[in-house]
């Protein structure tokens, strides 16, 4: 059988159980404004600023020691 084929139904199947168990809506406040969504929703987007910041600090660096990749 397919090893990634099942690696990927076992992560897609983790990551909808994760999702049903995180609907609860949570309120972020900051400064002045205010916004409501679910807690797994919230953590993707988390995430995803993570990747983002690590990428372009990862990339300024490389550039300003000369590296490339």
């Amino acid at each position: 059988m397919n090893y990634k084929l099942i690696l990927i139904l076992t992560l897609a199947g983790l990551a909808v159980l994760f999702i049903i168990q995180n609907i609860a809506i949570v309120e972020i406040s900051f400064l002045f404004w205010t916004v409501q969504m679910s807690r797994a929703l919230l953590m993707f987007f988390l995430v995803a600023i993570g990747i983002i910041i690590g990428w372009f600090l990862h990339s300024f660096f490389n550039h300003r020691t000369g590296k490339t990749i």
